[in-house]
């Protein structure tokens, strides 16, 4: 009796995932660990859990590994390695989602359609959350177009002519770099300009309400509550019923190892509450955009890891002679780990180029790729 219960068991376990691999995504939510490659993870688990291979993110049921380089560059700024990611093509450190025959800082490249593009072309909702500047290059990627990252009025102007749909719905992050570039007078039009495009614009989160419809967040750059943040985008953006595309980013850099750390684990912990909360119509992605060169060289098991913090009023500790952990000074090459759960999540699978993450999130859609985006690319070549 007890042999046929589990073969029944068995048999609808099996029955739901062939199901959930043919079901098509309302939804797609994809975190991005800005630098949280796998030693920033290995290291992450040993610190903030005290064992291997603890994070939520190492379990999820689906896993790949995503080489990370440019279209010139083995080793990508944030700018090169979301535009892969966002719109199925590489182009060259420093450029926003146009293809290689951009020239950084003198040329622009044909603008490459975004998967956040497609969704409002598609009539989904979208959002982008970052704890960096709104106009930074991970959040720019899916929503503006440009040859140099560093053009912040230029890339966040874009709100206001959105190349498909109506734009970006939700929009939270840092307004400190747009903020001080435009500043009074000239912050009056473009603020304008944005509720003149039905959105909120309101410098904290206490001021984000739940009845908006659309918003632009643009907060300080002390750290804010990025659950609540996330929970109350998902709560407006679920009113659509054709779904929504969600992108969130956290900076878990390592240069200062303890704060970057610090964000992985807060960021482990957005992807799990995210995935329990999510329905079986939402593709849940996690992925680094690209990797970072701190990494655990040794230590012991029950032994601090971290450097000793220096004590007000005392000498400066002395550093071991063989410290644990090696602080990295900057982005490196390797692959990083893509970790997926919901509808679509099969694809993530072996290793495989950064562009793929865009086609996987595509076919969980079910969408096709518009002719013009490959032509444009492939001029480019």
């Amino acid at each position: 009796m007890r042999k046929r219960i589990a073969i029944a068991l068995a048999l609808l376990l099996l029955a739901s995932q062939m199901g959930m691999a043919g079901q098509r995504a309302r939804n797609v939510i994809l975190f991005i660990g800005d630098a949280g490659g796998l030693m920033v993870m290995n290291l992450a688990s040993a610190v903030g859990k005290g064992q291997p291979q603890s994070l939520f993110i190492q379990h999820m049921p689906h896993i790949g590994l995503m080489e990370t380089s440019t279209a010139s560059e083995w080793v990508a700024d944030s700018a090169a390695a979301m535009t892969a990611i966002a719109t199925g093509y590489k182009t060259h450190n420093g450029v926003i989602s146009q293809s290689a025959d951009a020239v950084r800082g003198q040329k622009d490249g044909a603008p490459l359609k975004t998967i956040l593009e497609y969704a409002e072309e598609h009539g989904l909702s979208t959002g982008l959350i970052t704890d960096d500047d709104v106009s930074a290059a991970t959040p720019a990627a899916c929503y503006a177009h440009a040859n140099d990252r560093k053009k912040a009025s230029d890339i966040f102007l874009q709100l206001l002519k959105p190349r498909f749909g109506d734009g970006v719905d939700i929009l939270i992050g840092e307004g400190k770099t747009v903020m001080n570039e435009n500043p009074p007078p000239a912050w009056e039009p473009i603020e304008a300009g944005l509720r003149g495009k039905g959105y909120d614009v309101v410098t904290s989160l206490d001021q984000f309400q739940p009845n908006a419809k659309r918003a632009v967040v643009l907060l300080g750059p002390e750290d804010f509550d990025m659950s609540a943040a996330i929970r109350r985008t998902r709560d407006i953006l679920s009113r659509n019923k054709k779904g929504y595309f969600l992108m969130v980013e956290v900076d878990t850099h390592t240069t200062q190892v303890k704060r970057g750390l610090e964000r992985m684990v807060v960021l482990d912990t957005l992807v799990e509450e995210t995935v329990k909360s999510a329905g079986t119509d939402t593709l849940v992605i996690f992925s680094a955009d690209h990797s970072f060169g701190t990494r655990l060289s040794g230590g012991k098991k029950g032994e601090p890891i971290l450097p000793a913090e220096p004590v007000a009023g005392q000498p400066p500790p002395t550093p071991p002679a063989n410290p644990p952990i090696r602080i990295g000074e900057g982005h490196t090459g390797e692959e990083v780990v893509v970790a997926a759960q919901g509808p679509g999540a099969e694809r993530v699978k072996g290793f495989f180029p950064n562009t793929q993450l865009f086609r996987i999130m595509m076919a969980a859609y079910g969408w096709k790729e518009t002719p013009s985006n490959r032509e444009g690319a492939k001029s480019a070549q």
